[in-house]
């Protein structure tokens, strides 16, 4: 158990909100079919003036005034966004920038671990903090995947939504909230099921041009995916329970990542919860990306349901393939 605590957090909404009847008539589905395959009613895909530097920015400010901090009272700023703004600058020091500490010092830098970029911020912060090397640390997920959709493709196109979640972390202002466990595994075995084959070194354009500009598209094998995920998510419930000495029935409230409806529905039959006691963007914004979890922990705060000394516990799978979780008593 280590000693943590949630001081803000904030998110960004894309202006312009899609229902998933247009992708009904897109594709020549009947109406409804979308949503019902999906779980999803709207998403929203951002705009020119909407980048994920932009939309992350914003969440940001929501959370350093949710935490009655000002960006300068920062100790460092970490984006983990799946796909970064561009390959070099690393996008946190974007967000330094924008935020207006350019000439700051503080340092910032990127950790990606995909889906799973807060629960490895967490893991990795938290210790830091404790120990005093950091007081607050904003992390920002901002994430855009409608710039890499194949919008032929309607598995995709119609399952992922763009926005930003940020959430300041700190040492408990009570004494009580803490971080009790995190967990993470990778079974690399399914690595091609999810992936963006360019913009790294291994497809470059000076290779082969056409080859790197269809690797640009975002490839997803969903149902390998959820075959994997499914097999290895009992045990792996059960070690992160286990390291955090709790049993599954006495968490309060489960934040998961938005992967799919199908996802989440499988996890709360194998818990044998109700959907209530689960915090849900789904329905209204899709799957996120990394600032799924953000995301939803911050509605979670905002609606009530994640209140002082609730036991929450955050659950996801990442491309990789990864899962991951954290257990906080916030």
């Amino acid at each position: 158990m280590i000693a943590l605590q949630v001081l803000g957090s904030g998110e960004y909404a894309p202006r312009r909100a899609i229902e998933s009847t247009h992708f009904d008539r897109r594709f020549g589905r009947p109406e409804g079919w979308t949503e019902q395959q999906t779980g999803i009613c709207s998403r929203a895909f951002a705009g020119p003036d909407e980048d994920v530097v932009t939309m992350g920015t914003a969440a940001a400010r929501e959370a350093l005034a949710e935490s009655g901090l000002e960006a300068a009272d920062l100790d460092a700023i970490i984006a983990v966004g799946s796909v970064p703004a561009q390959a070099i600058p690393c996008t946190a020091a974007l967000f330094q920038r924008a935020l207006g500490l350019g000439r700051s010092g503080i340092p910032a830098f990127d950790l990606n671990a995909t889906c799973l970029g807060f629960i490895a911020a967490l893991a990795l912060l938290a210790p830091a903090i404790a120990a005093g090397h950091y007081r607050r640390v904003l992390v920002i997920a901002s994430e855009r995947p409608s710039s890499g959709f194949d919008w032929e493709d309607p598995q995709t196109s119609s399952l992922f939504g763009d926005g930003a979640g940020a959430v300041v972390l700190g040492q408990p202002k009570d004494g009580r909230a803490a971080l009790l466990a995190t967990h993470m595994q990778t079974f690399s075995a399914g690595a091609d099921h999810c992936q963006i084959r360019a913009g790294g070194t291994l497809l470059h354009p000076h290779a082969d041009l056409q080859a790197f500009l269809a690797g640009t598209y975002f490839q997803m094998n969903g149902r390998h995916i959820f075959r994997l995920a499914s097999e290895v998510m009992p045990a792996f419930l059960d070690q992160l329970m286990a390291r955090a000495g709790i049993a599954a029935s006495e968490v309060d409230a489960w934040v998961p990542h938005q992967a799919s409806g199908k996802a989440i529905s499988h996890l709360q039959r194998s818990l044998g919860l109700p959907p209530e006691r689960f915090v849900s963007t789904l329905r209204t914004h899709g799957n996120q990306v990394a600032a799924s979890l953000p995301v939803a922990l911050h509605r979670g705060r905002r609606s009530g349901q994640l209140r002082p000394g609730t036991l929450v516990a955050l659950i996801g799978t990442g491309a990789g393939l990864s899962i991951g979780g954290a257990v906080l008593r916030t």
